[in-house]
């Protein structure tokens, strides 16, 4: 029948989940530190022996052999020695049992919190171990506490810490919530093991892939790399190690169904499944889906797409995101041209090296008229015909010099008048014109020598003359 030290050890080893082995060890470690005050010396060498099926402690406590003990605690006589040891001699160490019958009440609370010490050390290093060997798996957990830079996350044995950083900025938590975490890190702390989980990270996305879709797990189907802007936008790129199995499908699955369930566990975060390939502007056409690729051009770390015109801002996407999903998918750095830019610019770009020799070539040999100096016609007349060489009726005839610029006649604009504009009415011999009054001045005349200028009706700009009962 066990005793009730036994049964005590074996509680307690089941309420902290920890093995029994290690609750017996702690308890040993503490009846040490207990028994060193109480009935040994401070420096002395002894240890704790507890029989787990019998629950009995024994101590042992090393002496050493001399002829006349002086201190029975520190020391043992040779002939006790050859009792337990025939082949001892004077000067060696022996362990001999020696149990104290009562280890006293300090002793006994010495070994309370020496054993409650060493049991919360034993569990967080159990936890530790437990956690460290989880470290980048998906972990579920429950929501505790909400905290304006972190969020408790409860795992059962523990708390994991979910920092702001790691969170999804279209997420909000609440408490109770049942979430998947990804483990990021387990540290050890004087206070105890720090686990640090997210739900940002790219690898999260990795894993959730894993369980959903049964091919990337067996090997049959690779997920060959993960972009991920968390919360708004992902892209995975997949390749088949099988022959016959399309890897988008797989990963899509039945109308969707799987994409769909890793999507609601991101909380709508969008994701592109897309086809890897060895060939680059293969692999970077598909990458930069949902948008149509006319052409790939990669030149090193660098590569230019070439997309219609019509799609320039869908394989952009808002704020650049689709292309740069695409770099961090591919490892390369993308650049995006239209199809009219791109002819614009090959039309722009200068002739090749062998296009640029040839004309020059012709340059050469075309040659440009060297501009002959000509001389004056009074030198010619002074010379005559036959220095100059050219007759004096041809001089008439300006020669025009290669490098003349033939001058452009400019036609002057002609300015009109109003007068000019407007057809004059024939007048009839003896006719009067009629005076206009001046509005506003209640049919006086304001005209000075009675003549007054006034505006013409029929074309404005036109001035009309006339005086009192002239004739024409």
């Amino acid at each position: 029948m066990k005793s009730d030290f036994v049964l005590a050890i074996t509680q307690l080893s089941a309420e902290k989940n920890l093995p029994q082995e290690v609750v017996i060890k702690a308890v040993e470690t503490a009846l040490v530190s207990a028994y060193k005050k109480d009935s040994f010396a401070a420096n002395q060498n002894i240890s704790v022996k507890i029989n787990p099926n019998t629950g009995a402690v024994q101590v042992w406590a090393e002496k050493t052999v001399v002829e006349q003990p002086s201190d029975h605690r520190r020391e043992i006589s040779l002939d006790k020695a050859k009792e337990i040891k025939p082949d001892i001699k004077l000067g060696d160490t022996i362990e001999v049992e020696d149990t104290p019958h009562n280890a006293g009440r300090i002793a006994a609370q010495t070994a309370k919190q020496v054993i409650l010490q060493r049991l919360h050390e034993a569990e967080h290093n159990a936890i530790f171990e437990e956690y460290a060997d989880k470290e980048g798996d998906i972990i579920t957990g429950v929501v505790r506490r909400i905290e304006p830079k972190q969020v408790s996350i409860d795992l059962g044995r523990t708390e994991a810490v979910l920092p702001a950083v790691e969170q999804m900025h279209n997420e909000r938590y609440r408490l109770g919530q049942r979430i998947r975490v990804y483990l990021l890190e387990v540290a050890q702390t004087p206070r105890g093991p720090l686990v640090i989980v997210s739900r940002s990270h790219p690898n999260l996305l990795r894993r959730l892939f894993e369980l959903e879709v049964p091919e990337i797990s067996n090997g049959a189907v690779e997920l060959v790399s993960v972009a991920r802007e968390a919360g708004y936008r992902s892209k995975v790129a997949v390749a088949a190690r099988q022959e016959g199995i399309d890897p988008v499908g797989c990963c899509v699955g039945l109308r969707g169904i799987r994409i769909q369930n890793i999507v609601n566990e991101l909380n709508g975060e969008k994701i592109d499944v897309v086809m890897w390939s060895m060939d680059a502007p293969a692999y970077i056409a598909s990458a930069l889906s949902p948008a149509k690729v006319l052409s790939v051009e990669v030149n090193g770390d660098a590569a230019t797409a070439i997309v219609p015109d019509g799609q320039l801002s869908l394989a952009i996407g808002r704020e650049g995101q689709n292309v740069r999903l695409a770099a961090k998918l591919t490892g390369l750095r993308i650049d995006i041209k239209s199809a009219s830019e791109a002819e614009a610019e090959a039309q722009a770009k200068p002739l090749p090296a062998e296009a640029e020799e040839a004309a020059t070539a012709g340059e050469e040999i075309s040659g440009e008229i060297p501009a002959i100096e000509e001389p004056s016609r009074i030198d010619v007349e002074e010379a005559g015909e036959e220095e100059v060489g050219i007759p004096l009726e041809l001089m008439s005839t300006a020669i025009p010099s290669p490098t003349a610029q033939p001058k452009i006649a400019v036609e002057k604009t002609r300015i009109r008048f109003a007068e000019e504009i407007a057809i004059p009415q024939p007048v009839k011999p003896g006719a009067k014109l009629k005076k206009k009054k001046k509005k506003g001045v209640s049919g006086k005349e304001s005209a000075e020598d009675g003549i007054k200028i006034k505006k013409l009706r029929r074309m404005p700009g036109a001035i009309e003359i006339d005086g009192d009962d002239e004739e024409y």
